[in-house]
């Protein structure tokens, strides 16, 4: 049995609409603060493709506003289940901009674990969007994605994460750390044992536990801005912590 779904989230940026569309209406401009890959057109009626981990979700552009109305739907499911997504771009004085996000569409029959899991994700990407806009507008990122399950419990995948950067499951926004690598940074974001975002002077990170109910995964999704590939590096520190 499906179920219809919506969830409503807003969030300003010290940015131009410009700058907000770029990011969010463009393929490398969305790779710079989600996750995976993302495929976009330029008008209605164009893909709206995001890839992760080899699999790849398809969806159509169905509506094309520059700077200020931008949405997509999901191919639907045999059994009804889609996603749909409609970003509002609303320019304010002194060159702020608001960015209203609905998402909405049918989930499936489990789909309050399903709509509890997007509800506390989006407010560490629409953060980390704002990160990006007010330290790495403009640039490129090199992706880095991770997928772990059965990473060992909440308890157990946060004491191994915030162990390696220095720190503890105590840490809080604003905080010193320091990645595996030796790169410093600061904690931009913290909910614990949900998630976790870092900012270093090349990059963002993201650390996300999927939580027991939804396979016990270890998700990690980063983005370098100076050109680093560091896929094979987190690629190898994930099977020396999570064997």
């Amino acid at each position: 049995m499906t179920h219809p779904f919506e969830l409503n989230d807003e969030i300003e940026f010290e940015a131009t609409p410009g700058q907000v569309w770029e990011a969010i209406a463009t393929g490398p401009g969305v790779d710079s603060w989600f996750m995976g890959r993302t495929e976009l057109g330029s008008e209605a009626g164009g893909p709206a493709n995001l890839t992760m981990m080899g699999h790849t979700e398809q969806a159509t552009i169905t509506a094309y506003e520059p700077g200020a109305r931008l949405a997509t739907r999901g191919a639907e499911t045999p059994d009804g289940r889609f996603m749909a997504f409609e970003y509002l771009i609303e320019g304010r004085g002194e060159g702020s901009t608001v960015l209203r996000l609905v998402q909405s569409g049918m989930l499936g029959d489990d789909w309050e674990t399903e709509f509890e899991a997007m509800k506390a994700g989006w407010p560490i990407y629409l953060e980390t969007l704002r990160q990006y806009l007010a330290h790495f507008a403009g640039r490129t990122p090199s992706v880095a994605t991770v997928f772990r399950p059965g990473a060992g419990g909440s308890d157990a995948v946060w004491k191994i994460v915030t162990e390696s950067l220095g720190v503890t499951p105590d840490v809080t926004e604003g905080d010193d750390v320091r990645l595996p690598d030796g790169s410093a940074g600061v904690v931009f974001y913290q909910n614990l044992p949900v998630n976790l975002g870092v900012r270093t002077d090349a990059g963002l990170y993201r650390f996300i536990h999927s939580g027991t109910d939804r396979g016990d995964a270890l998700v990690m999704g980063h983005q370098n801005f100076a050109g680093h590939d560091e896929q094979a590096a987190w690629d190898a520190w994930t099977a020396e912590r999570f064997g």
